[in-house]
C-alpha cells in the first residue's frame, strides 16, 4: 500500500523508513466524510487540517523524553473515497478499509469529519479484537435513536455502537435529550460520566478505567474540549475537558487497559484560526507516545 510522502504526511517525515506504509506500526487513515452535520459544517476538511498542523509539531515531545515516531514509524493514507457513498454504504467503505490496515498488522489512527465514521472503525476493531470496549470523549451522547429521520446520523453513531452489545463509556457528556438519558439509564452497558460529575468527583478517572473492559477503542470527538481549547467544532458545549486533565485521563487508560486503535473526528476548521487543529495534531502524536511507552 503506497503511504503519503514528506509533503503530506503526518509531521512531515521526511525518513521513508520511517513513513512507508511496509515499516510502519502505526498508520493514519483519513476518513473526511460529513453529510449529517446539524449545526456548523466544515468537519470534512478536519483530518486534511490536523495532518497540515502536525507539521509544525515537534518531533521531540519533551514530557515523554523521546521522539515519537521514531518508536515504530506512522505511515499517511490517501483519503478514503467517499464518492457515491452515504450513510451504510459509507459506513461499509470505512470498515472495509480499516479491516485490511488490522489485518496487516497495524495500529490504526482515525481521523474522521462527522462522528458517524466511527461506527466503520468500531466495528472492524470488534471483528479482529471481540468484545471491546469503547471509550467515547464527547460533548454529547450521541445515543438518539435516529435525528432528522436517519439512522447513520452523527447524533447516533453511538446508539449504533450500542446495539453492537459494546460496552460503551462515555466522559464529559453535557449535552443530550430526555431520550438518551432513558437509554442510559436503562442500559448496561452504558456508563456515563457528564461533565458536571467529573468537575465533583476528584476519583472519576478511576472509575471510568475500571468501567473498560480490557481492550478499549478510544473515539475522540473534538467537542468533548472545551472551547477554550478546541474552538472550531460543529457544535461547542461549554463546561468541556480541558487538555492536561485529557492527556492525564488518556495516559492512564493507554497504561491499565490495551488500547487497540483510536480516532479523532469533528474538527470544523476556520480559516485563519490554527489552534483547533494544531491541539488534536499533537494529541494525536502524545498519544502515539504513550502506546510507544507502554510497559
Amino acid at each position: 500500500m503506497k503511504a503519503l510522502d514528506t509533503e503530506s504526511n503526518f509531521l512531515g517525515i521526511e525518513d521513508p523508513a520511517l513513513y512507508e506504509y511496509e515499516n510502519a506500526r502505526f498508520v493514519i487513515q483519513s476518513a473526511p466524510y460529513e453529510h449529517t452535520s446539524s449545526y456548523l459544517q466544515g468537519s470534512a476538511k478536519g483530518p486534511g487540517a490536523i495532518i497540515e498542523a502536525s507539521h509544525f509539531v515537534e518531533f521531540y515531545d519533551e514530557e515523554l523524553d523521546q521522539e515519537s515516531f521514531r518508536m515504530g514509524g506512522i505511515a499517511t493514507l490517501p483519503p478514503i473515497d467517499f464518492t457515491g457513498k452515504f450513510d451504510a454504504d459509507a459506513i461499509a467503505a470505512i470498515e472495509k478499509a480499516t479491516d485490511k490496515l488490522i489485518n496487516d498488522g497495524k495500529f490504526v489512527i482515525s481521523l474522521g469529519a462527522e462522528h458517524t465514521v466511527t461506527l466503520g472503525f468500531v466495528k472492524s476493531h470488534a471483528k479482529k479484537y471481540g468484545n471491546i470496549s469503547v471509550l467515547q470523549i464527547d460533548a454529547h451522547s450521541d445515543l438518539r435513536f435516529s435525528y432528522h429521520d436517519n439512522i447513520y446520523s452523527h447524533a447516533s453513531v453511538m446508539a449504533r455502537v450500542h446495539e453492537l452489545d459494546l460496552n460503551l463509556v462515555q466522559i464529559g457528556i453535557r449535552a443530550q435529550c430526555k431520550e438518551e438519558s432513558d437509554l442510559i439509564k436503562s442500559s448496561s452497558n452504558i456508563h456515563t460520566f457528564y461533565a458536571h460529575q467529573i468537575r465533583r468527583d476528584p476519583n472519576w478517572m478511576e472509575e471510568a478505567i475500571a468501567a473498560l473492559g480490557d481492550d478499549v477503542y478510544i473515539t475522540i470527538d473534538a467537542d468533548g474540549f472545551d472551547p477554550a481549547v478546541i474552538p472550531c467544532v460543529g457544535t461547542a458545549e461549554p463546561n468541556g475537558l480541558f487538555w492536561n486533565e485529557t492527556v492525564e485521563f488518556l495516559q492512564k487508560v493507554i497504561q491499565k487497559r490495551n488500547v487497540v486503535g483510536f480516532d479523532v473526528v469533528e474538527v470544523a476548521p476556520a480559516e485563519g484560526q490554527i489552534l483547533s487543529e494544531f491541539t488534536l495534531a499533537k494529541l494525536v502524536y502524545r498519544m502515539i507516545g504513550f502506546i510507544t511507552q507502554k510497559k
